[in-house]
């Protein structure tokens, strides 16, 4: 507690019964100041209205009884805290004290310990929180420190994840700046080393060497069909651009009317929704669909590129496919939604009950996309989002007032399961790097493909020779550059502008745990 002393005015017409608790009281720290009634409780309170840190109030006294003198304290100084002690247990009593909004409530005979519990809750409960949650901080940024210098597997990069995004959320209202910016400091060592991690392991990954995680094209296999065998009614509902961060935020909403499981799973390169997406619901990786599906692709891939937006119909047919490969009639099992800023509550969900006899919906939703992709254009959104903490609490509101939401409350009273995860996250990016030479996607800021590309290498994977990638190419100078860490592109010829632009923006399609691990949930409905 330091060197001040919190005062305490005690007001109790027995107060000579009570010397005990008060030297108590103050072996602990405080400063006691004793009175007899409620009048005299008033008079010093407003002779000193700054002189004391917390009153107890008994309750029946003669004179001015411990309820009115509560109502006149409050009226004076709303934020200091009362606490009524007193001998009745009656709920009217309790209620009526908590109406006038009573900080604290004891029971006669009252124990010193328990005198020192309420003062200490609501006098220290933030410093005692506060050098806890900087106790645990400092076991934890040592155990982060120490996993960092072995070496990890995929599982361990998810635990590591786990717990640095935890350490985001508990550290968002912590004022000492010394441990925030010591966080910062070891999620950007980790993404370093994570980058370097994927860098050594994508390529056998794709070969399905080395132990490689659970990927985009695995996800139907591994969560979908499985319940689609048994019989089950499901809904996958895919979020674009969902983070790990914005789903641990999403999370007490969707626990009201879910049970959920959550795991997670690997996105492949480039992390980016034209890739990711068509993988996710094809089972495929990309350069399998090409050679499946050439016209196909080359259309998904130029839709996405010059509108950005794929064209639902090709991944629609994608997983029709994927759907009659496992065993299904697709016109008898599958429905594909697309959910958009412009879809209608009512209509979609009378789309959803006309399919009623589907025992897959699908449900592709652009909400973080849609916003992730404003935040990057819109200095209105920049402002009132600058940063991944403001950026976390406007998605809980706005998800909140969401379709989606809307929509999976209803389910919540239907016999189903909801695969509930996204094609892949994104990063906010605080740095820019030059980028040279002829792409085919010049709009994404974190991965380009095309003949004679070139970046600065230190803060780029080269996926030279494509096919080894699973990835599709068109000449055999084709290459694809994936950015790492926090970098975004540059157009050289237009560094300034550009820079200013996009720098402190959310992108995505490169290397970094927050669009690389990808959460996803298998959700029950708790009312059926």
């Amino acid at each position: 507690m330091g060197l001040i002393r919190k005062k305490v005015l005690w007001v109790d017409d027995e107060i000579e019964f009570l010397r005990s608790h008060i030297m108590f009281l103050e072996t602990r720290g405080y400063s006691v100041t004793p009175v007899f009634s409620g009048d005299d409780a008033i008079h010093m309170i407003t002779e000193k209205p700054d002189d004391f840190d917390i009153v107890l109030l008994d309750e029946q006294m003669p004179g001015k009884g411990g309820l009115a003198t509560l109502a006149e304290i409050k009226e004076m100084i709303p934020e200091l805290p009362v606490v009524m002690v007193t001998k009745s247990e009656e709920e009217q009593l309790m209620e009526e004290a908590l109406g006038r909004k009573i900080d604290g409530y004891l029971t006669k005979p009252v124990n010193p310990s328990q005198i020192l519990l309420v003062c200490k809750r609501l006098l220290h409960s933030k410093e005692i929180v506060s050098t806890k949650l900087k106790q645990d901080f400092g076991r934890s940024y040592s155990a982060n420190r120490d996993l960092l210098q072995e070496r990890m597997d995929n599982n361990d990069w998810i635990m590591l994840y786990k717990n640095l995004v935890k350490w985001d959320i508990e550290l968002e209202n912590i004022k000492d700046e010394g441990i925030r910016q010591a966080h910062i400091g070891q999620k950007s060592d980790a993404n370093k080393h994570f980058s370097e991690f994927i860098v050594a392991k994508y390529m056998f990954w794709c070969k399905a060497q080395r132990k490689p995680p659970v990927l985009s094209p695995q996800i139907l296999d591994n969560y979908v069909i499985p319940h689609l065998k048994s019989k089950e009614k499901v809904f996958f509902i895919v979020i674009d651009l969902m983070r790990y961060d914005q789903y641990l935020i999403i999370n007490p909403l969707l626990k009201k009317f879910f049970h959920l499981e959550n795991f997670f799973y690997y996105s492949i390169l480039p992390s980016s929704t034209e890739f990711t997406r068509s993988s996710l619901l094809s089972g495929l990786f990309p350069s399998e669909i090409v050679k499946r599906f050439p016209k196909l692709w080359k259309k998904t891939i130029k839709t996405a590129i010059n509108s950005n937006n794929t064209d639902i119909v090709n991944e629609g047919i994608l997983l029709e496919n994927k759907l009659s490969e496992s065993g299904f009639k697709p016109e008898e099992t599958m429905h594909y939604i697309k959910l958009t800023d412009e879809s209608n509550d009512t209509e979609i969900w009378n789309t959803i009950k006309q399919h009623d006899d589907k025992r897959l919906i699908v449900i592709d939703v652009d909400f973080f996309d849609m916003f992730i992709k404003g935040h990057a254009t819109s200095k209105v959104l920049q402002e009132i989002a600058p940063d991944e903490i403001a950026f976390r609490k406007l998605t809980a509101s706005l998800f909140e007032r969401s379709r989606i939401y809307k929509i999976l409350k209803k389910l919540a009273s239907q016999d189903c399961i909801v695969i509930f995860t996204a094609c892949n996250g994104a990063c906010l990016c605080t740095r820019g790097t030059e980028f040279y030479g002829d792409a085919v996607s010049n709009d994404n800021l974190r991965y380009r493909f095309g003949n004679k590309i070139t970046c600065d290498e230190r803060y780029a994977y080269f996926l030279h020779e494509p096919h080894r990638f699973n990835l599709p190419q068109d000449t055999t100078e084709t290459s694809y550059v994936v950015l790492k860490e926090n970098f975004h592109f540059i157009n050289h010829d237009i560094y300034k502008n550009y820079n200013e632009q996009y720098i402190n923006t959310f992108q995505h399609g490169g290397i970094s745990m927050e669009e690389i691990i990808v959460p996803l949930a298998v959700m029950t409905p708790k009312y059926f």
